[in-house]
């Protein structure tokens, strides 16, 4: 497919993968309402990729019937998502993959151990790119579109969504109000700090696994670039959200100064054989951020490149903007070449 083709329906991925992302709003709403927290919460299943709850089969059945009806048959297209078992699924329903001209990774529900329990906000995430195969990888995604899944106490749902190459002029944001379905337009602005003093910043360490290395880490880049005196107030704020997209998210709107996952680095280290990793569909809308003037990049400050499937683990770190990247990037490396 020509560039110019591929130009010509940004615009047309980006209404259809809000419309999807709609979708599987509403379904999840709709499903919370007649489901129990057990219900919700229950092992569905357990895949290479990862654990999938009741939470996650409501969502998956919804995308599966919105592409049989919505899925334009003139853009033939791969999907790849968690939880789809067997031969590869393509719509419209059985082409080829070789016929296929588009490749779309889907996480339905990021953040669903949050979700499930009413803590904090999931996410629905999807990454478009060209169709080149197995070699189709992160740096591919075209179009990247990103919903919020509230908790029942919220109103407010954002939707941030990206083209690549048009910069912070081709980022949308939208608040849509789950009670009335109104939405309103808002710009999303990454942080301009010049340092990460009193503002939050962290790396993943969910899960018992790994943690002390990681927080050792992390302890020692804070004493690099900001001292370390035990007495003093606390300078940087951790905040631990079990969502990749969620953390993509607090970068993009500026809540954030840096937020990471070297989980698949300690767990090599340490001979954990663990799937609970960042993998490429929890990344797969980092083209936001970036297209935002914002960072996304590998531990050790090179480009991001994953296959876009559902179980290679995926190391990353982001930042808000150029400044701060430079300011961590050099100790990070160290620190990872020492401890990782």
């Amino acid at each position: 497919m020509s560039e110019l083709a591929m130009t010509g329906t940004t615009e047309q991925f980006r209404i259809l993968l809000s419309e999807l992302q709609d979708h599987v709003l509403d379904a999840l709403l709709a499903g919370r309402a007649r489901s129990t927290t057990e219900e919700l919460a229950a092992v569905a299943a357990e895949t290479e990729a990862d654990v999938i709850y009741g939470i996650d089969k409501i969502s998956e059945e919804a995308i599966l019937d919105w592409f049989s009806a919505r899925w334009p048959a003139e853009q033939p297209v791969e999907l790849i998502m968690e939880g789809l078992e067997g031969p590869p699924v393509t719509f419209p329903t059985g082409i080829p993959v070789a016929q296929t001209i588009w490749k779309l990774i889907l996480d339905p529900v990021d953040g669903t151990r949050g979700l499930m329990y009413d803590k904090r906000p999931a996410w629905s995430l999807a990454g478009l790119a060209p169709q080149r195969g197995p070699s189709t990888n992160l740096a591919d995604i075209t179009v990247a579109v990103m919903t919020e899944l509230p908790t029942s106490k919220q109103w407010r749902a954002d939707r941030l969504s990206a083209v690549r190459g048009l910069g912070s002029a081709g980022v949308q944001g939208v608040s849509i109000d789950v009670r009335s379905g109104a939405r309103k337009a808002f710009v999303p602005r990454p942080s301009g700090a010049s340092d990460f003093l009193h503002g939050f910043a962290a790396t993943a360490r969910f899960f018992p696994q790994g943690k002390a290395l990681l927080s050792e880490l992390e302890e020692r880049l804070w004493a690099e670039l900001h001292g370390a005196d035990p007495g003093r107030t606390p300078l940087v704020f951790d905040d631990q959200y079990i969502s990749t997209g969620g953390q993509l998210y607090e970068l993009a709107v500026g809540h954030d100064r840096m937020q990471g996952d070297f989980r698949p680095l300690a767990y090599a280290k340490l001979g954990f054989r663990s799937s609970l990793t960042c993998h490429p569909y929890d990344i797969a809308t980092a083209l936001v951020l970036t297209e935002l003037g914002g960072v996304v990049e590998t531990p050790m400050g090179e480009p991001l490149h994953a296959p876009l499937d559902v179980t290679s683990p995926v190391s990353w770190i982001g930042f808000p903007n150029a400044v701060l990247a430079a300011q961590a990037r050099p100790i990070l490396r160290r620190l990872i070449q020492e401890m990782l």
